[in-house]
């Protein structure tokens, strides 16, 4: 009786110790992650590619929100430097009866002189690892092997590894953005860094 209540609790000991263990690695990987993220949302790697993909954002009633204006904004800016010979916008409705992020982001971009023939829009997906797996599929059946993409600093890590993971070459290029907030900044690559494991175990989010 002795023998078996001092296993149990060796038992017990070794769970909690593997528990622990499990956590302090997890952590230490989302740490390291997090510092990745960071490095990379300030990293400038446009040059020429098939195509610009803008992840979406918000918009309101056929409008872009500040945030998905100022995505579309810098793809402009990269096709106007003539980077890449089309625009990809994306993002479904989120809500919204009427408009698709992708749709509003379209209609901006020929509000602002970019032909509609160089426009493509995926306009279904509801979250990030759905636009970007739409976005892939596109390029597959387009023959477009090569993309720069548009979106806020922290996003960039995540949507380039998703990218890569489908073959293709991805050069990030994060959007302009004025004085972040630094604490907002950092749990923002922490929840990118969850994020991004998360999909590495199959679990989209």
């Amino acid at each position: 009786m002795i023998l078996a209540t001092v296993s149990i609790a060796q038992m017990k000991k070794a769970l909690w110790t593997a528990t622990a263990l499990t956590l302090i690695s997890l952590l230490v990987m989302i740490v390291l992650l997090s510092v990745r993220i960071g490095q990379q949302s300030t990293r400038e790697e446009a040059r020429p590619a098939d195509v610009i993909l803008v992840l979406g954002a918000a918009e309101y009633r056929g409008r872009p929100s500040p945030v998905l204006r100022a995505r579309l904004d810098h793809a402009l800016e990269l096709y106007r430097r003539r980077l890449a010979p089309r625009i990809l916008t994306t993002g479904g409705p989120g809500g919204d009866p009427v408009f698709t992020e992708g749709g509003v982001g379209r209609s901006y971009l020929t509000s602002h002189g970019v032909p509609g023939d160089a426009i493509i829009v995926e306009n279904e997906g509801e979250s990030t690892v759905q636009s970007t797996a739409m976005a892939a599929e596109i390029m597959r059946r387009m023959g477009l092997r090569s993309v720069i993409v548009v979106s806020d600093g922290y996003h960039i890590y995540r949507v380039k590894r998703m990218l890569q993971s489908r073959g293709l070459k991805v050069y990030g290029s994060p959007r302009k953005e004025l004085n972040p907030a630094p604490l907002h900044e950092r749990w923002n690559y922490v929840k990118q860094a969850i994020g991004y494991l998360l999909w590495r175990v199959g679990m989209p989010v």
